[in-house]
């Protein structure tokens, strides 16, 4: 295809995207959310973007199985251990102060890293006095992680990476094995609240403690990553503290001047108290 026409119906399925449910895409990295249209395009019965537009339109659950093409799925548990080990080491025994804490993570794909906050605050016995916003904009992976169900064939590196992190136990406290799955204990989600969030339109989650968004922003164009993190940043309490990615961070933001480096190799911010005069 035309490299010209390609763009053009690149942003008419954009616009029709956001017309007909509210999604709005303009602002991801061009170059990765094309090559996932792309990818779409591949997996569907259609020849050309264009062809593609109708059926979102009109087709709602041909929708939904395109825009997971869209959102980036890929996470395991403690992904990335030396950052829940910097968790444990430097952000939990502040929260332990507080008579409740309330964290949001937010981008949580299928889960896997929600129920390894939960893990790690159950471990610190402060997960009884904690609740966990998990969000994401996609429905289809926020009902995979309400169920906490997982191949089987990833425990070997969730444990790995349990054990990197600090893990206090065995991670196979934490789950049984069903034929191919590992299905994670209830409990761990008595403290969480699923729920659908967008980060690029909708509103704040006021007074969080601590807010973990990792691996999200490096899909977004720098406006877009600038936008959402005021966003943290209002929904963040004083002294509160803000994780994200490894590739990421607030040094080219609005906000850098209201946070403090606790880990900068880590990516991991606390929110400065202000005083007023």
């Amino acid at each position: 295809m035309n490299p010209e026409n390609e763009e053009i119906e690149i942003k008419l399925l954009i616009t029709a995207i956001k017309l007909k449910y509210g999604y709005d895409f303009s602002n991801y990295s061009k170059a990765s959310l094309n090559r996932r249209i792309r990818q779409g395009l591949k997996q569907s019965e259609f020849n050309n973007i264009l062809e593609l537009i109708p059926e979102i339109v009109y087709n709602k659950s041909f929708f939904n199985e395109f825009v997971e093409n869209l959102s980036v799925n890929v996470t395991e548990m403690f992904r990335d251990p030396q950052v829940y080990k910097t968790i444990r080491e430097k952000v939990i025994p502040y929260l332990k102060t507080f008579p409740f804490i309330k964290i949001w993570s937010a981008g949580i794909s299928t889960g896997e890293e929600v129920y390894s906050l939960a893990i790690l605050l159950k471990e610190e016995g402060i997960y009884y006095k904690s609740l966990i916003y998990a969000t994401d904009f996609n429905d289809s992976v926020l009902d995979k992680a309400k169920k906490g169900i997982y191949p089987i064939r990833k425990i070997k590196q969730n444990t790995k990476n349990y054990q990197e992190s600090g893990g206090k136990e065995s991670l196979a406290n934490y789950y049984h094995a069903d034929y191919d799955s590992a299905i994670f204990d209830r409990k761990l989600r008595e403290n969480i609240v699923f729920a659908n969030h967008n980060l690029v339109t909708d509103n704040i989650f006021g007074e969080m403690n601590l807010i973990l968004c990792r691996n999200v922003l490096i899909y977004f164009n720098n406006k877009l990553q600038n936008r959402v993190l005021q966003l943290f940043e209002s929904s963040l309490c004083q002294n509160g503290f803000l994780c994200l990615g490894n590739k990421e961070t607030i040094d080219f933001s609005d906000i850098s001047s209201l946070f403090i480096k606790i880990d900068d190799k880590m990516k991991i911010y606390q929110k400065k108290n202000y005083i007023p005069n």
